[in-house]
C-alpha cells in the first residue's frame, strides 16, 4: 500500500469511530426531548449531563444589565486565541482564586471555546498518534475521544484496583500503567491527565499526592495536565458521615522547585461549570512556562476561535469582583444543599452511593447492587450495567453510565443533582421504577 492509501486508510478508520462513536451517543437525543411535567410530560429527565442550572437567573440578570455590544465584535477582534481585554480578565480571576505560587499573565493564556477543545489541542501538541496519555478510573467519557479521535494519541487507562484513585498509593498504580505500555507497544507515555476537582468522584486531589504525580511526570518527562474545569464548585459537605474531605488547591498553587520541569506544567479552566454557562463554550490552556508550547496552540486556534461575543460576556463577568465574590458563595451554598437533598432521597431508596464529596455537582452511585436485590435471581458477580441502563432508557430517565466512564466495578451511574429539587424527585421516582422493572 502506497503512503497515500495509507494516510487515506488512516482518515477512513478515525471517520468510521466518529461515526459509531456519535450512533452510541443518546445525550443530544436526550437533550431534544426533554421533561416538563405541563408541556412534555413523556420526556427525558437527564440528570447525565454535567450542567448546572440553579444560579441561571442569577447569571442572566447581571449579564443583561450589562450587556452592551461593540462592533468590534462582529470582526475577527484580537485574533483566535482570545482577546486583550478576556486575558487580563482571566489573568486576575485566576491570580484571584487559584492563588498561584507565580501570578498569571495573558501571555501564559491561549483561549479555546470550551475545555474539550484545549484538551484535544494538548493532545496533538504533545503526543504523536499512538503515543500514550495516562489517565486514571473512573474517568469522565469524553476525555476519551477528546485524547484520541482526532490527535491520534492512545488513552492509556489506569486501573487502582481496591486503593483510592486520588491516594499516594495511586501514584503508584500511573507508574505500573506506564511502564506496563512503553515496555509492551514500545511506545512512549507524552502526558498525564487529572480532573482535579474529579469527575465522576466529586473530590479533590490532596497537595501531596499532586506532587507525588508531578514528581513521576518528571521522572520519565510526561506532561502534567490539570483539568481545573471544577476548581470554584466545591463547597461543604454536611450530610455524610467520616473524615472531612480535603479542599480544593490548583496545580498552579504548587512550588514545582525540585519536583518538575514548569514547562511539562499546564491547567485547564472554563466558564462551563463553574459558571454554569456550557452554552458559552469558552475554556483556557494556562502554561506558564512553556511558550513553544502556546506556540503550538496558536498554530491551530483557527480551529477554537472563541465568539467574540463569548468573550464579551465572560470578560463582563470576570471583571466584576463583586459579582463573582457573591455568585460563587451562593452557588456553593446551593451545591451543598442539593447534594444533601439528593443523598437523602438515595439513602431513603436503600442505593448506595460514594460518600465524601465536596465539589461539583454529580454522585456516584450503585444501582447495580440495588438491582441484584430487587432481583434475587442475579448472582452477586453478575454485571448487570446495561441492563438496568436499558431500564433507564424505558423509564425515560438519562444517566451517566459508569461503563462509558471506566469504571473498575459494574453497576455504578453518574447523577447530577445541580437541578431543581422537583426535578431531582422525579429522577429518583423513575430510577426505582426502572431498578423495581
Amino acid at each position: 500500500m502506497s503512503q497515500s492509501e495509507t494516510a487515506q486508510s488512516t482518515i477512513s478508520q478515525r471517520a468510521q469511530c466518529a461515526v459509531v462513536a456519535g450512533s452510541k451517543n443518546l445525550m443530544w437525543d436526550v437533550m431534544n426531548d426533554l421533561w416538563c411535567e405541563s408541556t412534555n410530560p413523556n420526556g427525558f429527565v437527564n440528570v447525565g449531563v454535567a450542567e448546572n442550572v440553579l444560579m441561571h437567573d442569577h447569571l442572566l440578570s447581571f449579564i443583561n444589565r450589562k450587556l452592551d455590544l461593540p462592533a468590534k465584535l462582529l470582526t475577527y477582534h484580537d485574533g483566535p486565541t482570545g482577546s486583550v481585554r478576556l486575558k487580563q480578565a482571566i489573568s486576575a480571576f485566576v491570580n484571584k482564586h487559584f492563588h498561584p505560587l507565580k501570578a498569571v499573565d495573558s501571555s501564559h493564556l491561549c483561549v479555546t471555546n470550551g475545555v474539550s477543545s484545549a484538551i484535544e489541542h494538548l493532545s496533538w501538541a504533545i503526543a504523536d498518534p499512538g503515543e500514550g496519555i495516562l489517565l486514571g478510573r473512573p474517568y469522565y467519557g469524553t476525555f476519551i475521544p477528546d485524547l484520541s479521535l482526532r490527535p491520534g494519541a492512545t488513552v492509556v487507562p489506569v486501573s487502582f484496583d481496591d486503593c483510592d484513585p486520588l491516594s499516594l498509593d495511586g501514584v503508584q498504580k500511573y507508574e505500573q500503567a506506564l511502564v506496563n505500555f512503553q515496555e509492551t507497544t514500545g511506545r512512549k507515555v507524552k502526558g498525564l491527565v487529572l480532573c482535579h476537582p474529579h469527575n465522576p468522584l466529586g473530590r479533590c486531589y490532596p497537595r501531596h499526592v499532586l506532587v507525588k504525580l508531578m514528581e513521576l511526570c518528571q521522572k520519565y518527562q510526561v506532561h502534567f495536565i490539570s483539568d481545573e474545569i471544577y476548581a470554584l464548585s466545591v463547597w461543604e459537605n454536611i450530610i455524610d458521615d467520616g473524615p472531612r474531605p480535603v479542599g480544593f488547591e490548583s496545580a498552579l498553587s504548587v512550588d514545582l522547585t525540585g519536583v518538575i520541569d514548569p514547562k511539562l506544567v499546564h491547567v485547564l479552566w472554563g466558564t462551563s461549570k463553574d459558571f454554569g454557562a456550557n452554552g458559552l463554550r469558552l475554556g483556557v490552556v494556562i502554561s506558564q512556562a512553556n511558550r513553544d508550547m502556546l506556540g503550538a496552540l496558536r498554530s491551530v486556534g483557527l480551529y477554537s476561535y472563541a465568539s467574540g461575543i463569548s468573550e464579551h460576556l465572560t470578560s463582563l463577568v470576570l471583571e466584576d469582583f463583586d459579582f463573582t465574590n457573591e455568585y460563587i458563595r451562593l452557588n456553593r451554598e446551593k451545591l451543598s444543599d442539593n447534594y444533601s437533598f439528593v443523598v437523602q432521597q438515595l439513602k431513603s431508596n436503600g442505593i448506595k452511593y460514594s460518600a465524601g464529596c465536596n465539589a461539583a455537582f454529580f454522585v456516584w452511585m450503585n444501582l447495580g447492587k440495588k438491582y441484584r436485590e430487587l432481583h434475587t435471581e442475579m448472582k452477586d458477580d453478575d454485571d448487570v450495567s446495561d441492563k438496568v441502563m436499558e431500564l433507564l432508557l424505558q423509564k425515560k430517565v438519562f444517566l451517566a453510565s459508569g461503563s462509558l466512564f471506566g469504571s473498575e466495578h459494574g453497576g455504578w451511574f453518574r447523577i447530577v443533582f445541580s437541578q431543581p429539587r422537583e426535578y431531582l424527585k422525579e429522577a429518583v421516582r423513575r430510577i426505582m421504577a426502572a431498578l423495581e422493572t
